[in-house]
Parts: C-alpha cells; sequence; structure tokens
C-alpha cells in the first residue's frame, strides 16, 4: 500500500503541474508551482497517512498543499503546452490549446485507473492558475477503492535559468 500512496501523492503533483505550467506565450525556466490538493473521496482508512484530517476518509479537507521548483522546456511547451505528469500508466490526452490557456484529460490505467480533465489559463505572463478533477479507483487487495480529489494550482516564473532544478524527460508516445 505505501507505493500506491506514493503514486497517488506523485501523480497529484504532476497532476498540478500540469494544469498549472501552460500557455504558447508561457516563458522557458524555472517555475515555482504550489498546490492545493483536496479529497472528496480518499481510499486510506482514517487516520491513515494521505487520510483526511481528523480521520474522515472522505473529507474534502483531507490533502495538502505543496510547492516546488519546476524547470519548463521548449519541447514541454511545444508538445503539450505545459508540464505533464510522470505517472505511470498515466497518459494525458485530448490536449487542446486555446488563447491563454489550455484543456486535458488524465486517464490512468492499472493501480490507479480513472479520469481526470484538467484546465489552465494564464493570469498574466509571469502567473498561471489551474484545476484538474480525477475520479477513479485505486487497486488495493482484495478490492478496488474509488477515489475522487480536485487540485487547485498557482505557478509564478522565477528564472529563465533553472539552475540546478533538472527537467523531468518527457514520456514516450504511445
Amino acid at each position: 500500500m505505501p507505493n500506491n500512496r506514493t503514486s497517488i501523492a506523485l501523480g497529484c503533483c504532476f497532476f498540478a503541474m500540469t494544469v498549472s505550467a501552460w500557455a504558447q506565450s508561457r516563458k522557458t525556466g524555472l517555475w515555482e508551482l504550489t498546490t492545493v490538493q483536496t479529497w472528496q473521496q480518499s481510499p486510506f482508512p482514517p487516520g491513515a497517512a494521505g487520510a483526511a484530517p481528523g480521520g474522515d476518509a472522505n473529507s474534502s479537507s483531507a490533502g495538502g498543499t505543496y510547492t516546488k521548483l519546476v524547470c519548463l522546456t521548449q519541447q514541454e511547451i511545444d508538445k503539450y503546452g505545459a508540464i505533464v505528469p510522470r505517472t505511470r500508466g498515466c497518459q494525458v490526452t485530448n490536449v487542446v490549446k486555446k488563447s491563454g490557456g489550455m484543456t486535458a484529460d488524465w486517464v490512468c490505467t492499472g493501480a490507479i485507473s480513472g479520469k481526470g480533465t484538467m484546465e489552465s489559463h494564464m493570469v498574466d505572463s509571469d502567473h498561471a492558475k489551474g484545476t484538474l478533477h480525477f475520479v477513479g479507483t485505486l487497486q488495493a487487495r482484495p478490492n478496488a477503492k474509488p477515489i475522487e480529489w480536485t487540485t487547485q494550482s498557482s505557478s509564478v516564473f522565477k528564472s529563465a535559468d533553472c539552475g540546478d532544478v533538472k527537467p523531468v524527460p518527457l514520456p514516450d508516445d504511445k
């Protein structure tokens, strides 16, 4: 189960990066990404790591706030218009680039199965906001458990130089 928790946490982070790091006019370089994740339906038992505060695994106050630095490359902007999730078994599909924003689906198969819808918009040339909503299941022996979360994100451009922050390689197309 710890690997599933890690996958979900990483998936959420990458979801948020996807929806917050978008636009044709997006600058390449270092971005600070802040995400706020809330669980509408958590697969974790009350009191477990990842469960909602106060022991209510289905509380919308579950999740948390995370901030990290992300290096956005021109290749990512050209291909996706965003930093895409890097979670095994999940793919970004149906990307629609619009003036000042984007929409896409995030489809997962395997231990985590389901579909998320994401959208992002530029606030100005140095700021973006995004939302992702995911509904699916987590395979937990012996049964699949329903999961649902929402991630709100914001990103702020920091520098054209990524410094020590390395870009994550793009996933292979299938």
